[in-house]
């Protein structure tokens, strides 16, 4: 039974729980708005900004400075909000396509990664009004960006290319490792918060894939769950409960699994 449902006037398209309040979470919509919500209250959003000119894409806590986070938008921006203040703190510009990923640093609390539909990953660091660092990534749309919780210079990509691909920044002219496999867009990468060398991928061929970024080239992938029988748009692990991960497709359902892969190794 849903102990909260809030109507909004328009789709939603990602979600995030506060860091510092466990009964606050902000929403990004189709109509450009962010909205936090606080599930004490039945109605209404306690905050609501409207500066994204198109959809809201991706929204983010940071996860050491935890009354900030990010949001990138189809209008090419990605900005920088605290609930506190009634507008954004910062807006960066110089992504020429959608944003759709945005990610914090798990090491530095002001580096920030966006991934966009020019093709390019751009590092931030918010002391800095321009970016410290862009990396093209893949000949076509990138669709999500997700940091390494252990290797504090690397972080992977997905793409409508079908690939998936790890950095290091310090070493930005060329990926250290490409796993293809997914048919159809990678539209989720997700670092596991638990094994250094594990990732998982979400795409729109219906599966989730599981990578061991540490083995020989070729034999990176793990296993796969393609029970979901629409595109699959997000995936992620529990904290909590090592192995145990979660997916969620356009065919109505989450799968909460243990993928026999990640009890192997």
């Amino acid at each position: 039974m849903a102990e909260r449902v809030y109507d909004t006037q328009d789709g939603l398209f990602d979600l995030a729980w506060s860091e510092v309040n466990e009964n606050q979470l902000v929403t990004s919509s189709g109509d450009g708005s962010i909205k936090m919500w606080d599930v004490t209250l039945a109605d209404f959003p306690i905050q609501n900004w409207q500066e994204h000119q198109r959809e809201v894409f991706s929204v983010e806590w940071n996860l050491i400075t935890k009354d900030v986070f990010s949001s990138g938008s189809w209008d090419h921006t990605v900005k920088i909000w605290n609930p506190q203040a009634p507008r954004s703190l910062q807006t960066y510009t110089e992504h020429t396509h959608c944003v759709y990923s945005t990610a914090w640093s798990p090491y530095n609390p002001s580096m920030l990664a966006s991934a966009s539909g020019d093709q390019t990953v751009k590092i931030w660091d918010t002391k800095s009004p321009r970016s410290i660092q862009t990396i093209h990534a893949h000949n076509n749309e990138i669709l999500s960006v997700d940091w390494n919780k252990y290797q504090d210079n690397t972080f992977v990509t997905g793409s409508v290319d079908c690939t998936i691909k790890v950095w290091d920044m310090r070493r930005p002219d060329r990926e250290l490792i490409c796993l293809p496999g997914h048919e159809y867009a990678v539209r989720r990468v997700k670092c596991s918060p638990h094994r250094p060398n594990v990732v998982a991928s979400a795409a729109y061929d219906m599966s989730v894939r599981f990578w061991d970024t540490a083995a020989p080239v070729g034999n990176n992938l793990m296993g796969v769950h393609d029970p979901h029988t629409e595109f699959v748009l997000g995936v992620d692990f529990n904290l909590y409960v090592e192995g145990q991960v979660a997916s969620c497709a356009w065919d109505e359902s989450v799968h909460v699994f243990v993928p026999p892969a990640l009890l192997r190794r």
